[in-house]
């Protein structure tokens, strides 16, 4: 168990997604992200699963199969795109647009993820080349996927602070 590791990861990543949010002027959303990490159900299963350099989930998935933190956390935290799917008749699950306030907030999540788990071995365009190899665009809404790819490409050729602007033109646009 490594609880005070786990601690000081999850609210370094907290306050870099704080910085991003309040940067776009997302100021509820920078307070308010990943608070359910303090829940019992996640952080009892992050300081188990912590190693430092990647998420616990995964660590908790490849231990067990399953991630019941992240079932959790996904289900709870609207920036996440697996929160937005819903039940079409016939269909099954699907993925449904996730709205831009919550897609900008998940872009600033990949960054703050990123940059704790990759530290001096981070670059601006690591978060979409880690979006292509996940290959999870199967899975999102194709306008979800448009808009945090077109984000991500900014951040990757531009940088933080044209991702910044790019954002509050979005957000200023809906």
């Amino acid at each position: 168990m490594h609880p005070f590791q786990h601690f000081r990861t999850i609210t370094r990543h907290r306050h870099l997604v704080m910085r991003g949010c309040f940067a776009v002027g997302l100021y509820r959303q920078g307070l308010c992200h990943d608070l359910s990490k303090f829940s019992p159900t996640e952080f009892i299963a992050g300081a188990k699963y912590y190693q430092g350099n990647r998420s616990p989930n995964a660590a908790q998935r490849d231990a067990i199969g399953w991630s019941e933190a992240w079932m959790h956390h996904k289900g709870r935290n609207r920036h996440h795109f697996e929160y937005w799917t819903d039940l079409k008749k016939g269909e099954g699950y699907r993925p449904v647009p996730m709205p831009v306030k919550y897609a900008v907030e998940s872009v600033m999540d990949h960054i703050a993820a990123s940059k704790v788990y990759k530290g001096e071995n981070y670059y601006p365009g690591c978060e979409l080349d880690y979006m292509k190899r996940a290959n999870e665009a199967d899975l999102m809404h194709p306008d979800t996927l448009a808009l945090i790819t077109e984000l991500l490409t900014v951040l990757k050729d531009q940088g933080e602070k044209a991702l910044y602007r790019r954002c509050r033109e979005v957000l200023k646009a809906k």
